[in-house]
């Protein structure tokens, strides 16, 4: 393999200047073969006949020098910056970390945009000259261009039916003006790699919800949204009582109807049931986690939905292999924790943290709203992948107490080693500008519970939120480990990946079925056809640790994810 092109699609463009070229003493990366075809498609610069001009050690360098130059700005010498690139590079390189996907794809390139979440707010007027419809409309085309994907609440939007005192008409109603965004969405491919992606939300309690909920039932409408229900502390508590609870006119803040909440909450779970949407966001709960209630309140998420942003905010996410820190020469009977490597683990987070902070540096963002709230709250999201991975190598079945039990301590680990990270930055480069009046800084009226004690302990950090765990669709191929916090998917199956299909077996179960004897291409075959792995000539224990997501009932994915979330940020 050639280590070095010798053409160019583009010029060479770092913030100082400096060659993009690839040391000759930097290893090769650590790939799989469907990872290098998934880079080919969809990640690596190319000629304008489209053919890639840079291999994945190249993009992996350029994106590595590009983010670790930013320790310029903070009095780095040149050489750190080159021992802090190499670090980098070994980060994605040997799969141990991934930022997302417009990170890599931008970096060091003239679109520049690194960020994959925004959020951008709906205002009930159709242009104000700033965040009206159309003005919103045009801000979401700028970022799906730069490779972002867009959240909106429609929630301030008048009802369908509604009178328009400008026009003397009556309104059309969110609904209407989601399918608007969507056509729009269909038009602008993101930075011309991907498919754009939106989340739509409506509140409750507005007066469309009904129509909301059902909008995509037709699986052929509205494409381009997931939506997700806001789901307030008041119709969970209706709910529980089976009442009725009020709808509001968000125009005039007036009650205008009641929904029965068992209804409206049956009706969300037969969309959701029949065809995956809507998903639900609890925003109030949301909200009394919100690191800066005072710059604004939580209205949406990002299109997958981990993320809560406010109006204008970003998040550029990034997420460790932890499956990659599992010891596999330790003893089977051994302690999990001593399966574990916990120092390398923790060296990897301090580096992802700082490479993540740095990401907001060097990010030229699409809008001048969303570079300003991003340069006062400095808003990460460090999060995990391969998490199925690593409970198969300690030997811990991903449905029992055990591996709930070891999520919570791994992201405990994790949430409170980045926070140390975030920390240390600040001590050398200033905690993020609105950090007086956060949930970590000293302001009385902020960080409080109903009993009156901080949710928060005072702490001085560079970033106001830093841990969220993302789904990690395509890193989690480049990193070759298994997706975010979710159960292995099969352990053999043909996986279609941007219009490639792809072989995908799980090698800790090939190399557990040699290591044991009992491994045949046949099995294999017969796997791969099944979909499951209940055969006879698999042994009982390892039927019991390579658990899919349908051997997994509900209860166990959301105490997992309970587990998960009780040290995430987001």
């Amino acid at each position: 393999m050639s280590r070095k092109s010798t053409t160019s699609a583009e010029p060479e463009l770092f913030e100082t200047g400096r060659s993009s070229t690839l040391p000759d003493d930097l290893p090769p990366a650590q790939l799989s073969e469907n990872a290098r075809i998934i880079l080919g498609r969809r990640y690596l610069k190319k000629d304008e006949s489209g053919r890639p001009v840079e291999e994945p050690e190249e993009m992996f360098w350029r994106v590595a020098r590009v983010i670790a130059e930013q320790d310029l700005r903070y009095g780095a010498s040149e050489k750190a910056v080159d021992a802090l690139a190499r670090e980098f590079y070994r980060l994605m390189t040997h799969r141990l970390f991934e930022p997302n996907s417009p990170t890599l794809m931008n970096a060091g390139r003239p679109l520049g945009q690194l960020s994959a979440c925004f959020v951008l707010p709906v205002e009930d007027t159709l242009s104000n000259g700033r965040d009206g419809i159309y003005d919103t409309l045009r801000a979401m085309a700028l970022v799906h261009q730069s490779g972002g994907g867009t959240g909106f609440a429609f929630s301030r939007l008048r009802p369908s039916g509604d009178f328009v005192r400008s026009s003397s008409g009556v309104a059309s109603g969110p609904v209407s003006f989601m399918r608007l965004y969507d056509s729009s969405t269909e038009v602008v491919k993101q930075g011309g790699t991907r498919r754009g992606a939106n989340m739509g939300i409506l509140r409750v309690d507005h007066p469309d919800i009904r129509e909301f909920i059902t909008c995509k039932s037709d699986v052929t409408q509205i494409t381009n949204f997931n939506i997700s229900v806001a789901v307030t502390d008041a119709f969970m508590e209706a709910l529980r009582r089976g009442e009725k609870y009020d709808l509001i006119n968000p125009r005039s803040g007036e009650v205008v109807g009641q929904e029965d909440a068992r209804e409206i909450f049956d009706l969300i779970v037969e969309g959701a049931w029949g065809t995956g949407e809507p998903g639900v966001f609890f925003i109030d709960r949301a909200n009394h986690y919100n690191p800066v209630p005072k710059l604004g309140s939580y209205e949406a998420t990002n299109p997958c939905g981990e993320q809560p942003l406010l109006p204008y905010d970003v998040c550029n996410l990034g997420s460790i292999n932890v499956g990659a820190f599992a010891k596999l020469d330790v003893p089977a009977d051994a302690p999990v924790d001593e399966k574990i490597d916990w120092d390398g683990l923790r060296q990897v987070v301090h580096l992802s943290t700082h490479f993540l902070d740095n990401v907001i540096d060097a990010n030229q963002y699409p809008l001048p709203e969303i570079h300003d709230l991003a340069q006062k709250i400095r808003r990460i999201g460090l999060g995990i992948m391969g998490w199925a991975d690593l409970l198969v190598r300690v030997g811990v079945p991903y449905n029992s107490e055990e591996g709930v039990e070891l999520g919570r301590r791994l992201m405990a680990f994790i949430d409170e080693e980045s926070k140390v990270a975030s920390e240390k930055l600040a001590e050398q480069r200033g905690v993020f500008p609105a950090w007086e009046e956060s949930i970590w800084g000293p302001d009385e009226t902020c960080a409080r519970d109903a009993d009156g004690n901080r949710i928060r302990p005072m702490r001085r950090l560079r970033n106001c939120n830093i841990t969220t765990v993302a789904p990690t669709g395509t890193i989690s191929i480049i990193a070759g480990c298994s997706g975010g916090i979710e159960p292995l998917f099969a352990v053999a199956f043909m996986r279609n990946q941007a219009g490639v299909l792809m072989p995908d077996v799980n090698q800790d179960f090939v190399r557990i079925a040699k290591e044991q004897g009992w491994y045949s291409e046949a099995l294999m075959q017969k796997i791969a056809e099944e979909g499951h792995i209940h055969f006879p000539e698999v042994p009982a224990e390892v039927q019991r640790v390579f658990v899919t997501a349908h051997d997994v009932s509900p209860q166990w994915h959301i105490r997992m994810q309970a587990a998960f979330q009780e040290h995430v940020d987001s």
